[in-house]
């Protein structure tokens, strides 16, 4: 198993590594720069700029020095503000974390309840109306879901306010970035319930006698889970980084708005720093989940 991890680890390496030039590069093949403006600055002050920031050197150059920074832990300052990068992620980040990991643990909690009540009750009323919902949250945008959220209970009837620090504010951003992952969830459960309901070991449990709720959820429901982790995991990074659009609707201010206002800002540094924090995230999410499976299933073996 040990061996197993370090290789995934180098692996996770590689792949940021990738991750970093591909940005780097397209970023800097894009028309224009950060000091492109409206009104327009005097060809003395972009040079100096330029300079300042070490933009004045070669592409290939620029990614060197870049990379070199970062194992050294400097991601630089912001090309707008001049503020630290790393500041600007600290600050940031802990919003788009509390808001995306609320979101997930609430897609878990209430997907696999609804995948395993509709799999235990299947072509019943209760499977109906959970696989109606669960379609229907699927095939619904977030961003439409938060825009209609905002319109009917912050404009249209004034119950939550728009955004704030008060927790309450939570609850419309959190419902948004729930539901595609709650309804997709919920049907990986109950496809992965009907499965393991379908094995021999149920059956044998059955003829044992085994209570029904015991056979359900200590058998039945811990093997249904795999693929649950294998989604939720790159799903847990992703949400609590990539979700721009849900933090621009509610102006959150977490992460994700900060990468938006980079791109359209041409920010190169705030924009190579968040995509880095992204795919590590991802990377190490992957990880946990790989090793996770050992523990839900013991009889798989890592090579």
């Amino acid at each position: 198993m040990i061996k197993y991890v370090i290789k995934r680890i180098l692996l996770a390496v590689l792949t940021v590594f990738i991750i970093c030039a591909i940005t780097f590069f397209t970023m800097h093949a894009v028309p224009g720069g950060p000091f492109n403006r409206e009104k327009a600055l005097s060809e003395s002050t972009v040079k100096a700029l330029n300079a300042r920031y070490g933009l004045d050197k070669s592409v290939p150059e620029q990614f060197f020095n870049y990379m070199k920074g970062i194992l050294h832990g400097d991601f630089g300052v912001s090309l707008k503000n001049g503020r630290n990068i790393t500041d600007i992620i600290g600050e940031s980040f802990p919003i788009s974390a509390k808001l995306g990991i609320t979101a997930m643990a609430v897609a878990l909690f209430f997907g696999v309840i609804f995948g395993s009540l509709a799999a235990l009750m299947r072509n019943k009323l209760p499977d109906r109306i959970i696989v109606f919902l669960s379609t229907l949250m699927t095939a619904v945008p977030s961003f439409v879901l938060a825009t209609l959220l905002l319109l009917i209970f912050c404009i249209q009837f004034h119950v939550v306010d728009v955004w704030s620090t008060n927790n309450t504010n939570y609850v419309l951003p959190v419902i948004a970035l729930s539901a595609y992952p709650m309804a997709y969830i919920t049907r990986l459960s109950k496809t992965s319930m009907l499965d393991a309901l379908g094995q021999d070991y149920i059956r044998t449990a059955k003829s044992k006698g085994v209570s029904k709720v015991k056979m359900i959820f200590k058998h039945a429901l811990r093997n249904s889970l795999i693929p649950v982790i294998t989604y939720a995991g790159p799903q847990i990074a992703y949400i609590i980084t990539g979700s721009m659009v849900i933090e621009k609707i509610f102006t959150v201010g977490g992460l994700g708005e900060k990468f938006i206002s980079g791109i359209g800002n041409r920010d190169y540094t705030l924009i190579m720093a968040t995509t880095i924090f992204l795919a590590t995230l991802m990377v190490i999410a992957n990880l946990i989940c790989d090793l996770l499976y050992k523990f839900v299933d013991p009889r798989i073996k890592y090579d």
